[in-house]
């Protein structure tokens, strides 16, 4: 198999585990609290981590690595936490698809690497979103929006901020992916135990069903489609990457509908439709104007004459 078509797969299996992390979170939260959830998600990925840091026998951590670890390690968890709480009172696919906001959220949050505004157009595309989560709220018809569905905005929105401190936290630093998030799954493992400890008794009486719920969400969905993501995103662009990793909303109605039996109206089954559409929109309108602008400064630089 050529070596582009077996990176493209690997995003499609992110893209597709970061889908299917909804249902299990949802199927995990019928059976057990949501901050028992969280905590044991945390633990187990950390383990995993540090272990595999262990193995690799190489430096030790750095101090950027602990302090960019930790503050992200804050904001992931917020993420976690909103999304595991909004996922519990909603579908898996409402779920899925209001998360995807993130893609047109962070672009207007991160500036870096962009002259002036975004272009008109953009703002288009994030109405197109706003109309979809507009329709998805409503369900079978216009009414206040559920708690489930606010949690899964406030989400996309804490979720966006994360993914702009990432940028501007490992820009131009070497820092080791597993090393980074080892940090932040021993963070995020700091958090939730306190909050977590009156709830871990329930575990004891979790079933396999439950267990295997977790141990997916911690080692697949966190720990495996993190450094799969950094492996296939080195060896292909950076636009195909984003096209393919975009593609998680759609598995998540796929897998919520397919696999968890959830129902769209017609309503929401028009809002998953403009959500995909809007957000596809975005990016490509993001994408290319980026990229516009990384041409006009270079031809600025090679123009603009140095002083003696």
């Amino acid at each position: 198999m050529p070596d582009s078509r077996r990176t493209d797969l690997v995003l499609l299996l992110v893209a597709t585990v970061w889908g299917s992390s909804y249902l299990s979170a949802k199927t995990a939260t019928v059976a057990i609290p949501v901050l028992a959830i969280l905590f044991t998600r945390y633990v187990i990925s950390a383990l995993a981590c540090v272990a595999l840091v262990a193995a690799r026998r190489g430096p030790r951590y750095t101090r950027d690595e602990i302090r960019s670890g930790s503050l992200l390690g804050v904001t992931q968890a917020a993420v976690l936490a909103l999304e595991t709480y909004g996922v519990a009172h909603t579908s898996a696919a409402n779920a899925g698809l209001i998360i995807s906001l993130t893609i047109v959220l962070t672009p207007l949050l991160d500036r870096t690497g962009r002259r002036g505004g975004l272009p008109p157009r953009f703002f288009a595309a994030a109405g197109v979103c706003v109309l979809a989560v507009g329709l998805l709220m409503s369900g079978s018809g216009l009414h206040t929006p559920g708690a489930g569905e606010l949690l899964m905005l406030a989400a996309a929105a804490v979720r966006a901020v994360h993914v702009v401190l990432v940028g501007r936290l490992t820009t131009g630093r070497e820092l080791r992916p597993l090393h980074l998030t080892a940090v932040q799954t021993v963070v995020g493992s700091a958090l939730f135990l306190v909050p977590a400890a009156g709830q871990l008794p329930v575990l004891i009486h979790a079933d396999a069903m439950t267990w295997t719920q977790l141990v997916y969400l911690a080692l697949f969905c966190s720990v495996f489609a993190f450094l799969a993501q950094t492996w296939a995103v080195q060896r292909t662009s950076a636009s195909r990457a984003s096209l393919l990793l975009g593609t998680e909303p759609v598995w998540a109605v796929v897998i919520g509908i397919g696999l968890g039996g959830e129902r769209l109206t017609v309503l929401a089954a028009l809002g998953a439709v403009l959500m995909v559409a809007g957000t596809y929109w975005g990016q490509t309108i993001e994408r290319a104007h980026r990229a516009t602008t990384v041409k006009e400064n270079a031809v600025r630089r090679i123009t603009t004459p140095t002083s003696a």
